[in-house]
C-alpha cells in the first residue's frame, strides 16, 4: 500500500466526502454526536488533510459532501404492526440539522440525491434469520432490535464521478482526496490521474479492494487508527 503527503501550500484540493459512508466510519470512530458536533468533526476531519503550515483559503477549493435526504415515507413495522411516519422520526430530525449545520461551512457544497421510489421497508438484522431457520429464535422472540429499515438511494455515485470528471477537465484542482470506500469510483480515479490529478483515498480505515489501491496515488486516513 502506498502512502501519500498532505497537500502543499502551491496545491489546490478538492474533497469529496462520500456522506452515507463517512456518517457510519464516523460513528464507529469518533462515536454518537450531535448534529452539530458532527457537522463542525466533518469539517475539521476535512481540513486535516490540508498542510497545517498553508492558508486554507488558498490550498483548499471546495468541500464537497454527497448524500441522500432522510425519507419522509409512512412505512409498516412488521414487528408492533404499525405505521411509521418517518418523517416524524429521530433520524429524520437529525439529518435535517445535519445538513442544516453543514450548509453553513465554509467551502462546503451539499450535494443531494435521492431515495428510490420502490425502496424503504424493514428488513431482519444480518444472524436473525439464521437463527431463526436453526431454530435458535422463534418469530415470537422477535422485537424492533432485530429488525433494520432499509433506504435505498440513488444518484450519489454518479455525481460524485461527475464532479470527479469535471474538477479534473476543467484544471480547477491539482489535488482531489475522495472520502470513501466504495470500487465503484475506479473510472473516475483513473481519469482524474490521466489529467495530472493526484488522487488520493481516505478510506478512514475501511478495507480497500485491490482494484481501488491500484488507480489512487494515495491512501491517507485523517483518524487515528482504531485498536482491534
Amino acid at each position: 500500500m502506498r502512502s501519500s503527503n498532505v497537500a502543499s501550500f502551491s496545491e489546490r484540493t478538492a474533497i469529496l466526502v462520500d456522506g452515507g459512508f463517512y456518517r457510519l466510519q464516523a460513528k464507529k470512530l469518533f462515536g454518537d454526536k450531535t448534529p452539530e458536533e458532527r457537522a463542525d468533526e466533518l469539517f475539521s476531519y476535512c481540513i486535516r488533510h490540508l498542510n497545517k503550515g498553508s492558508d486554507e483559503e488558498a490550498s483548499l477549493y471546495r468541500i464537497f459532501y454527497y448524500d441522500c435526504p432522510p425519507s419522509t415515507k409512512v412505512v409498516f413495522n412488521p414487528i408492533t404492526k404499525r405505521q411509521v411516519n418517518l418523517a416524524q422520526s429521530d433520524q429524520y430530525r437529525w439529518m435535517s440539522a445535519f445538513f442544516d449545520a453543514l450548509v453553513k461551512k465554509r467551502k462546503v457544497a451539499l450535494r443531494r440525491g435521492e431515495e428510490l421510489s420502490s425502496g424503504g421497508e424493514y428488513t431482519l438484522r444480518p444472524g436473525v434469520l439464521k437463527d431463526l431457520c436453526a431454530g435458535r429464535r422463534t418469530v415470537e422472540s422477535l422485537t424492533d432490535r432485530d429488525i433494520r429499515l432499509t433506504i435505498t438511494q440513488k444518484g450519489v455515485d454518479m455525481r460524485i464521478g461527475l464532479d470527479i470528471a469535471s474538477l479534473a477537465e476543467r484544471d480547477l484542482v491539482t489535488q482531489i482526496i475522495l472520502i470513501s470506500g466504495d470500487s465503484d469510483f475506479v473510472p473516475a480515479a483513473k481519469y482524474a490521474r490521466r489529467r495530472g490529478i493526484d488522487f488520493v483515498l481516505d478510506p478512514m480505515w475501511h478495507k480497500v479492494s485491490t482494484s481501488l489501491n491500484e488507480h489512487v496515488d494515495g491512501i491517507k486516513s485523517s483518524a487515528r487508527r482504531p485498536s482491534k
